[in-house]
């Protein structure tokens, strides 16, 4: 899980996808045949006994033991000769080659797929490191290693561990870079918002294509946007973005998605959204979060349309979606009762009735209350005082 080069996406988080559609439920069985021989190839090609054990012990893949002896002893093989550059390095040459044989034991590790040891290798690289950059650079070795398993406690951590080094120094490019990761941290975790902004910062200056191709980046961005930012910054940040608007067409379904909610074209939205909840659905860090994430894109885009009006007919806004009434009334009672949506339907009418939260009286009615309980509490402290 070294490096890569630019533009080429971690091989080991490409196999980490291809693993969660193989265990996903909706992938269809002959989509799977295929995924299981990619898998093991995967595995066959960089001899990870580790993570092989592992899929066989939870059925993923079926054990076959001379297989994962051989991997065993190509590993042992490997690592043998691994300690034997370190010992020569430690003997005979600098500081510089000794961390270089301890980095290669830990990338050897990654590849393999022994998270423990590797954790473990790169500590110990981490001891005979001197230089910032190249600490940061272990770091997101280690974020890499956290994202494969998604073990977000090690990501959290990671994150704030390059925090701390960034206060002692280290260069714009690795400071670009770990927004992107915590971006994906944050989206992961489903704190879209500040996933949203940490990603916009990083559109003009990306170059962690290590964990996700452009594309991908791109498509992100543009999610947590949506149900994140208000019309005008939508619009300024996201929709005449130049570096989005390169990519938005590459990206199915992305582009009519984003545009006919900002043009609240709300049928031609209806028809994208289903398209991309599919997209959303198979992918690994957002479908924990799939059905939250439809009810907020529900939210904003029912929002926005009934901003426009004072009342409208069941029937108007079932016709601008290009949806029946019924779902309509249905889809409004729950966003209603669970205080996302500030209207009422008058059912025997067939109206909505908007009754938006005017924000100046809000703030009347708070600020007269706390001034009810500061002369409360002013009336308690004189009667104590004239005791």
């Amino acid at each position: 899980m070294d490096g890569g080069a630019e533009g080429t996406q971690q091989p080991h988080l490409i196999l980490a996808h291809k693993l969660f559609l193989l265990t996903h439920p909706d992938v269809q069985d002959i989509e799977k045949v295929q995924l299981k021989s990619d898998v093991l190839d995967s595995i066959k090609s960089d001899g990870m006994a580790p993570l092989y054990e592992t899929l066989a012990a939870s059925s993923v893949l079926e054990l076959d033991q001379s297989l994962l002896d051989s991997m065993r002893s190509n590993n042992e093989e490997e690592l043998k000769k691994l300690d034997e550059k370190i010992a020569d390095a430690e003997e005979n040459l600098g500081e510089s080659e000794v961390r270089e044989a301890h980095l290669a034991k830990a990338l050897y590790f990654i590849r393999i797929s022994d998270k423990e040891k590797a954790l473990e290798q790169l500590k110990l690289t981490e001891g005979k490191t001197v230089a910032v950059g190249q600490k940061m650079d272990l770091v997101f070795y280690t974020l890499q290693l956290a994202f494969f398993y998604m073990d977000f406690d090690l990501v959290s951590k990671s994150i704030d561990k390059a925090k701390k080094l960034f206060e002692e120094g280290g260069d714009w490019e690795r400071k670009n870079r770990l927004k992107v990761y915590e971006g994906l941290y944050c989206m992961s975790t489903r704190n879209f918002k500040k996933a949203a902004s940490l990603f916009l910062d990083s559109i003009s200056t990306f170059t962690t294509y290590e964990i996700f191709p452009y594309e991908t980046f791109i498509f992100y961005t543009v999610l947590t946007s949506i149900i994140t930012l208000d019309r005008v910054s939508l619009k300024q940040k996201v929709v005449d973005a130049p570096e989005i608007l390169t990519v938005l067409g590459k990206i199915p379904f992305l582009s009519e998605f984003l545009n006919s909610l900002y043009e609240c074209q709300y049928k031609a939205f209806f028809s994208a959204f289903a398209g991309m909840a599919e997209q959303i659905k198979f992918d690994r860090y957002l479908n924990p979060h799939f059905r939250f994430y439809m009810r907020e894109v529900r939210t904003v885009v029912y929002s926005q349309f009934l901003e426009s009006y004072k009342s409208v007919t069941v029937d108007a806004m079932a016709n601008a979606f290009g949806v029946s009434v019924d779902f309509i009334d249905q889809e409004l009672s729950r966003f209603i009762a669970a205080g996302k949506l500030h209207c009422k339907i008058d059912k025997v009418a067939g109206v909505l009735e908007t009754n938006r939260p005017d924000a100046k009286n809000a703030l009347y009615q708070a600020t007269i209350k706390q001034g009810d309980f500061l002369l409360n509490r002013i009336q308690k402290l004189s009667r104590v005082i004239d005791l």
